[in-house]
């Protein structure tokens, strides 16, 4: 099993495929266990992939301490050291996407090309969908709450419409395989924290890669209004709406390609 022992934490990590070196990071409850994952999806074939799950999460550590945005950042560009990466494209999505903004802030040189998908920088910039105001909703009460949200088009109508889909969003939303291993309902809730927490708004002028925002028309987890903002904030940011939901990724078959094609412009 391929662990990374960083000063701080050791992480679980996979890498895979032959190209530029590209840094993946998850959402809220990333487990590279969890299939299918990025490694099966267009993002693997191109790039020298490098995903991890982070710290409270998955196979890696979940010491029982607060963590903060930093630690995740600093944890990202520990393992890239460790790997042997001075630099790479960095992808971030959701939760992940707001490690991003706090890698590129605190590791500079460390972040070539970013795309932040369906994200938020928190502040006066507007932050996402409080998860931690539902973290005692579990199974399927914790599905059928997130589903309009995920995608606003997925409405009590659309539901009464479109029941088999609806069935199976609920038993894939209500699905926690590794619920019950030491630690996990800790390191998920400690990973909450550090989300709720998040605020990168006043310091993303100072971001100086290249960004391109990724985002979803129907979500109502990272709002299109939020990436508007967030857009104009970050200089030269390049801005791009896709047909779904938080989940656009899956959803419209042009988002991965047209992330890579941004993260790999001269």
């Amino acid at each position: 099993m391929p662990i990374a022992r960083l000063p701080a934490i050791n992480l679980y990590y996979e890498r895979a495929g032959s190209g530029p070196p590209l840094l993946f990071i998850s959402g809220t409850g990333g487990d590279l266990r969890n299939k299918p994952n990025v490694f099966d999806g267009p993002l693997a074939k191109g790039f020298d992939l490098l995903a991890y799950d982070q710290r409270g999460l998955g196979q890696s550590d979940k010491p029982d301490v607060a963590y903060s945005m930093a630690d995740y950042a600093d944890d990202a560009a520990a393992l890239m050291a460790e790997q042997g990466w001075d630099e790479a494209l960095v992808v971030g999505v959701s939760f992940g996407g707001m490690v991003a903004q706090e890698l590129a802030l605190r590791h500079p040189g460390r972040v070539k090309r970013l795309v932040l998908a369906c994200t938020s920088p928190g502040g006066a910039g507007g932050a996402s969908f409080p998860f931690h105001e539902i973290e005692h909703l579990k199974g399927e009460a914790r599905a059928r709450y997130l589903i309009p949200i995920s995608d606003t088009r997925r409405n009590d109508a659309w539901a009464r419409a479109n029941p088999d889909p609806y069935a199976l969003f609920v038993a894939m939303g209500s699905a926690d395989p590794f619920a019950d291993e030491p630690g996990h309902a800790m390191g998920a809730h400690r990973q909450l924290e550090a989300r709720a927490a998040h605020d990168a708004w006043d310091r993303l002028p100072k971001i100086a890669c290249p960004v391109m925002i990724a985002a979803g028309r129907y979500d109502g987890i990272a709002l299109p209004a939020t990436q508007e903002k967030m857009a104009a904030r970050i200089p030269g940011a390049k801005l791009q709406f896709f047909e779904g939901g938080h989940l656009f990724m899956i959803q419209d078959r042009t988002a991965a390609p047209a992330m890579a094609a941004f993260l790999t412009a001269a």
